[in-house]
């Protein structure tokens, strides 16, 4: 598919990618769509909590939050109330123990994670939905387009499109990239997050974990070689990125999938705007705004301009 020429462009103040990627964390209204929490139960002994927001419709869009994000973040709810006025019903989905309350296992979550993805579309299919859209932002839209390529021909028939959002598909030109001064902001909130969930892991599995000299760890290089490889079947912190990342598997994506990513996002690199594979291929829309930051893209309106634009793909694919 051709790269597509994007409409957006910001308020004239929200031009730079650092407002844009904030703004909407300090000043963005929450959204209040009606909610149903139910709690998932995993084969392996582990549980995922789930926020339904349903009102009978035949179409489901499946939605993933970000790094340390949760169902209840402003982009996740904003999204879920643009689709519901156009006749959806959605399911936002929290990653292991990123929903309130510590997962059972001292594994957790990673951006690979693409099997938890998996047993949510499982779990929805029963439901009788003729159409279901997988959506996610940044990690959760690593994990859409790493299930949907690694499904390829043998994705359930009932799901039909993907559209993802500032997703790094680079996984190792994206850590290092935010390990970068200009994102010492980003790198600390995320760092802070993780060594929070490892030191109540520690709790939980005493013995299990060394915490000698956690304060010390500031980059995703030091916590993933530390953490995130070992507890999760990784050898090492790049061998994590490479076998996480969604990159190489876009090629094998076979339903239209929308992945929208702006040119000003300070956590991604050139690595991480798949032009070439996306120009080779026939399912994958590769969507780049000069403007947008990380999972910012914000309007005037209520509605931001990444949800009437996820919603005016859908129409295209579920008219």
């Amino acid at each position: 598919m051709p790269v597509i020429h994007s409409s957006y462009r910001p308020p004239f103040f929200l031009r730079n990618g650092h407002l844009s990627t904030i703004y909407p964390t300090l000043f963005r209204r929450r959204s209040s769509p009606s909610i149903v929490r139910e709690r998932l139960e995993l084969p392996d002994g582990d549980f995922i909590d789930l926020d339904w927001s349903e009102q009978k419709c035949s179409r489901l869009a499946i939605i993933g939050h970000g790094l340390e994000g949760e169902s209840s973040a402003k982009y996740m709810l904003g999204l879920s109330v643009a689709l519901r006025k156009r006749g959806w019903d959605t399911l936002a989905w929290n990653c292991r123990g990123c929903s309130g309350e510590p997962n059972r296992l001292l594994r957790s979550y990673h951006s690979g994670v693409s099997g938890d993805l998996g047993h949510v579309i499982d779990h929805a299919i029963p439901k009788g939905y003729q159409s279901i859209a997988l959506i996610g932002f940044s990690l959760g839209g690593n994990i859409v387009l790493k299930y949907l390529g690694e499904q390829g021909s043998n994705l359930h028939p009932e799901v039909k499109a993907g559209v993802t959002f500032s997703v790094p598909c680079d996984l190792t030109s994206s850590s290092l990239r935010l390990a970068e001064w200009d994102n010492k902001i980003y790198m600390s909130h995320f760092m802070d997050g993780l060594k929070d969930k490892i030191i109540q892991k520690n709790k939980m599995f005493p013995g299990r974990l060394n915490l000698n000299g956690i304060k010390s760890i500031k980059t995703f290089s030091q916590f993933d070689d530390r953490f995130t490889a070992p507890l999760n079947g990784f050898l090492d912190a790049r061998d994590y990125w490479l076998r996480a990342s969604s990159k190489p598997h876009l090629e094998a994506i076979q339903i239209p999938s929308l992945m929208i990513q702006a040119a000003n996002d300070p956590f991604l690199t050139e690595a991480c705007f798949p032009k070439k594979i996306a120009k080779a291929s026939k399912s994958l829309h590769l969507e780049i705004p000069r403007h947008g930051g990380h999972v910012g893209f914000i309007s005037r309106g209520s509605e931001y301009w990444s949800e009437t634009r996820c919603a005016e793909f859908l129409e295209e694919i579920f008219p």
